[in-house]
């Protein structure tokens, strides 16, 4: 058996199409002195024109469908024509090159200061944040703050900085997962249930204890959108820390929530007006409205990341300090973040997001009208949401067997299970983003109930349908 007939896990080789084959060149692009096919898996001998190469690259790119009809990722898929232009413009800039692209720095600067005072830091000038590839890096480094915080003062008490905990829901994204794996931090998963479908400060003093380096809550949990109560997970330490616990620390996982909360639900308290949130992560390519890659983290006042993660490095010319996963990385997003923060501004933000919340609960009601299904929560939060099966579903098709017919149509609705205690349940999800329309969600709703009645009339169970992976 070849590589090939069993891929690796990163191996994307043999999944659906024959790489083994060349592919053909049009021949209406084609020169003289091209052939008339290039190869798959190894660099052509001979140059290929431009608009050959254009057309194959272009196809192969075709075949992954429309992004605006994937309701699976929470990606950003649609910007306006002026992005386009700073996208173009600022592509060549390394956002690491800072003593060479001075303004794209000052810029950078400029967004989470933004932010900390957005997410209502008692003095923004005093906060310290940075731009990441994405809110996954930006999560990590703000675990690496959180341990190592924890490792200078276990040190400056004498004890011991073996055996770090993180504390954080079952239902956790999965950078957390990677986050305790590669940094060697025990994962502590306080698991959801239908009692406690989220982390919400429930029996917390069991999870807890003088290892245990931060607790993460989460504003929009990937699998339903639904904001963890930040405030009560803060008032559950406070009460542990005055009874001779420990103290506790929070970073808030506001991949999503972070850039819906303050424009449309800015009653909820859920950030630094809570003394023990010390760092929030966001990500800018999603409800920051920016095309990949771009996340944001930022913490509360410079104390609170410690000096000895900040490398200062001289490079390209200058003193550069830096705290990041990655090194060379692009500076066109950061620029298309600041681009949006002045075109839109609060009320611009607000109306945007508004309006993706408008289109959720449309969607989330006609879903609960359609026989079959039962809500598992509205997207009162972020505009997300998930529906499930009801109990007496005679059970001849399944909610992965919805998501293959409705793929058939282009829209990409994941199927999956929920985690740990709840794992026998099944949900299927909806992320709604801006430039999805109430006429597309219109559309979809269509594309669902007729799918439905197509299932439903077939009288046998049907065979288990391909489960597809989680799309976070």
């Amino acid at each position: 058996m070849s590589d090939t007939d069993n891929p690796s896990p990163l191996d994307f080789r043999g999944r659906g199409v024959n790489f083994i084959e060349d592919v053909a060149v049009n021949p209406l692009f084609a020169g003289p002195e091209t052939t008339a096919t290039v190869p798959q898996l190894r660099i052509p001998d001979l140059e290929t024109p431009a608009d050959a190469a254009y057309q194959i690259v272009h196809d192969e790119a075709m075949l992954d469908g429309n992004a605006r009809q994937n309701l699976a990722t929470f990606v950003t898929t649609w910007m306006d024509d002026q992005s386009q232009r700073i996208y173009l413009q600022a592509a060549p800039k390394n956002m690491i090159d800072k003593d060479e692209y001075p303004q794209t720095a000052a810029i950078e600067t400029r967004c989470w200061t933004m932010l900390a005072d957005l997410w209502q830091a008692p003095d923004p000038t005093s906060s310290i944040g940075t731009s990441t590839v994405g809110s996954s890096e930006a999560a990590m480094l703000g675990g690496l703050a959180l341990k190592r915080r924890w490792q200078e003062r276990r040190r400056a008490e004498g004890a011991s900085t073996e055996r770090p905990n993180l504390v954080m829901s079952s239902a956790v994204q999965v950078c957390w997962e990677k986050f305790c794996n590669y940094f060697e931090v025990e994962p502590r998963y306080v698991p959801i249930s239908e009692d406690h479908r989220m982390l919400d400060g429930h029996d917390l003093d069991r999870w807890v204890d003088e290892n245990t380096i931060g607790v993460v809550a989460i504003l929009g949990v990937t699998y339903t959108g639904v904001y963890e109560p930040v405030r009560e997970i803060a008032a559950a330490l406070d009460a542990i820390a005055a009874a001779g616990g420990p103290d506790v620390p929070i970073h808030v996982d506001a991949a999503s929530g972070g850039m819906i909360a303050p424009f449309c639900q800015s009653e909820i308290v859920w950030d630094f007006r809570l003394p023990r949130v010390a760092s929030i992560n966001t990500s800018g390519h999603k409800y920051g409205l920016v095309y990949p890659g771009i996340g944001w983290v930022v913490w509360r006042d410079r104390a609170d990341l410690p000096e000895s993660l900040i490398f200062r490095v001289s490079y390209l010319g200058g003193d550069m300090p830096t705290f990041a996963l990655n090194f060379s990385r692009p500076g066109a997003q950061v620029l298309l973040q600041y681009y949006l923060f002045l075109r839109l501004g609060r009320e611009g933000f607000r109306k945007v997001q508004q309006a993706s919340l408008d289109v959720a609960g449309f969607l989330a009601d006609g879903i609960a009208d359609i026989g079959p299904f039962e809500l598992w929560n509205h997207p009162t939060d972020i505009p997300v949401f998930a529906w499930r099966l009801r109990a007496d579903h005679p059970g001849t098709w399944d909610l992965h067997h919805l998501s293959e017919r409705l793929r058939l149509r282009g829209w990409l609705v994941p199927a999956y299970p929920m985690p740990d205690d709840l794992a026998d349940l099944t949900v299927q999800r909806i992320v709604v983003r801006n430039g999805f329309s109430r006429d597309l969600a219109g559309a979809l709703l269509g594309d669902i109930r007729a799918q439905v009645r197509y299932l439903d009339s077939i009288s046998t169970p049907l065979p288990r349908a391909g489960h597809g992976e989680f799309t976070h």
